[in-house]
């Protein structure tokens, strides 16, 4: 069970026309004609990302782009795991295991291969990388999850079987979403071996002290109010998906245009091209259900309540979750680095991939 096969994406043409017929047929619904984005996702949104599915995004091309680099799959903990592994040209280059989160994919990471792998290439200096991108069990590739427990440990566990498997002494881990996440865990399951750990959010929140409210910065008070309108506004999908995934399933797996509505909530302000690729490969690879148990897995899990120790670096983002560090000092105890960028938001590497590659160069380059 420890083989690891090659991989490439290959959609079977019939599946391509199911989905333009699904498409071609799409029966939208009703909404109040002053409804704006009060209530969601407004159709004329999901209007627009029907049209750009049905005549203008190409999946061969897309296919192209991602068999453009080695893919692997391999079986870790019972889970098929899908992955990318895209070695520099520099043999000194360091391993980096990226993770994505939902409703982002493999995808999420493209721009950014080039300038980690081969710097010089696109202009920096500083060190290069080898590049490890898995689809999360239950997301795209990695096919639907197939028992109880894929939360964000049993993950983290997985990755680190993956990097040994690979036979990398020494890494680090980089996340984004779910990925923020998951590589800390990554960073505590695997210490001996964990370098250091980067993501684009630190999700630490005010515990209930009202002490630790007392004498916020004013940054810190508009982060938090930021944080208050997140969940009071959008935080449907992490209720819904953390409590009745499976109910929800159901019409993601059967209208494409729903799975648009719903996935493409967290992908406001995003080209239609990226988050069109995105949905899709949760429509193609049937994982839209499995990758909402996410949630669930990880609201019923165990959470240690001992800080993080190794090296942590966060580069945060402009139209993006707002990390406040003396939260985030109370659960990593070893914080090295913390940067914040006035543009850019939840897809750095998508919308910023020569700043946030430039920020994980300069934190791994200070750790090497």
């Amino acid at each position: 069970m420890t083989e690891i096969k090659p991989f490439r994406i290959d959609i079977p043409q019939a599946d391509l026309d199911d989905l333009a017929d699904r498409l071609a047929r799409t029966r939208f619904t009703e909404e109040l004609p002053d409804a704006g984005t009060d209530y969601g996702v407004p159709v004329s949104r999901v209007r627009e990302l029907v049209e750009y599915w049905r005549d203008s995004h190409d999946w061969r091309a897309l296919e192209r782009r991602l068999n453009a680099h080695p893919q692997f799959t391999t079986e870790i903990d019972g889970q098929n795991i899908h992955f990318l592994h895209v070695r520099s040209a520099d043999e000194d280059a360091f391993p980096l295991l990226l993770t994505h989160g939902w409703p982002g994919s493999v995808v999420e990471f493209l721009d950014v291969i080039g300038p980690l792998t081969d710097p010089r290439g696109h202009g920096a200096d500083g060190p290069a990388f080898h590049l490890v991108i898995p689809s999360i069990p239950g997301f795209g590739f990695s096919g639907p999850t197939r028992e109880r427990g894929w939360n964000r440990y049993r993950v983290a566990a997985a990755w680190a079987a993956l990097m040994a498997r690979l036979g990398y002494e020494r890494y680090g881990a980089v996340g984004n979403d779910g990925g923020s996440l998951i590589s800390p865990e990554v960073g505590r399951i695997d210490p001996e071996h964990v370098a250091g750990v980067h993501v684009t959010q630190i999700f630490s929140f005010p515990s209930g002290d009202p002490a630790e409210l007392a004498d916020l910065t004013e940054e810190e008070s508009a982060a938090l109010a930021h944080l208050q309108w997140f969940w009071e506004k959008m935080g449907a999908f992490n209720t819904l998906q953390a409590q009745q995934p499976q109910t929800l399933a159901h019409a993601l797996a059967d209208s494409p245009a729903g799975l648009l509505g719903w996935n493409g909530q967290l992908l406001a302000g995003q080209d239609d091209e990226f988050t069109v690729a995105n949905i899709a490969i949760y429509w193609l690879t049937g994982t839209a259900g499995s990758a909402a148990r996410f949630y669930y897995e990880d609201g019923h899990a165990e959470h240690p309540t001992e800080p993080t120790t190794v090296p942590i670096g966060l580069a945060g983002f402009a139209n993006d979750f707002q990390s406040i560090r003396r939260f985030a000092d109370r659960d990593h105890k070893n914080i090295v680095s913390w940067n914040t960028y006035e543009s850019g938001g939840h897809y750095a590497a998508h919308e910023e991939p020569e700043l946030l590659a430039a920020d994980i160069r300069a934190f791994f380059g200070s750790l090497r």
